[in-house]
């Protein structure tokens, strides 16, 4: 596991499980005002549950983790405070689910890009990435080197 898969997968680990829908096709054009912005995503949220290459992760995995969307930058911290990633993000809110490209800021991997599909529904989020070596997710499912997360913004 290279340095970028760990920082990745402990960093986002858990915007799946409870909302994870299988979903395998493709982004559908949004509907007037239905996709996710980056003023949308502003503020704090709680990862409930992840999944990594198909199998659901672990609670202790994922509990206490918090990742902070600002309109630019996203950072994961573990229940420590301790900074596990971060990275700029770029959306295409004309699909729906939108498209994330997140570049690593992460030192070893500073760079590096992460495509997926982001999703905003009240204050859940689902967050679903391929690691730079894997396909490029078509829905709320992962696959090999995919990852997927749902959060719950705090109030």
């Amino acid at each position: 596991m290279t340095l970028l898969e760990m920082a990745l997968g402990l960093g986002m680990i858990a915007l799946a499980g409870t909302l994870a829908i299988a979903q395998d096709s493709a982004p559908k054009p949004a509907p007037a005002g239905k996709a996710c912005t980056p003023e949308d995503l502003v503020g704090r949220y709680f990862i409930i549950s992840g999944e990594k290459y198909g199998m659901e992760e672990p609670e202790d995995r994922v509990k206490g983790t918090v990742v902070t969307f600002t309109r630019d930058d996203v950072l994961v911290a573990d229940k420590d405070k301790k900074e596990l990633y971060s990275a700029t993000y770029k959306l295409d809110s004309s699909t729906n689910p939108a498209t994330i490209l997140m570049t690593s800021r992460v030192r070893g991997s500073s760079g590096e890009e992460a495509r997926g599909l982001i999703e905003l529904e009240g204050k859940n989020l689902r967050l679903i990435y391929a690691l730079p070596t894997g396909e490029i997710p078509r829905g709320f499912k992962t696959r090999e080197k995919q990852l997927m997360f749902v959060m719950k913004k705090e109030s």
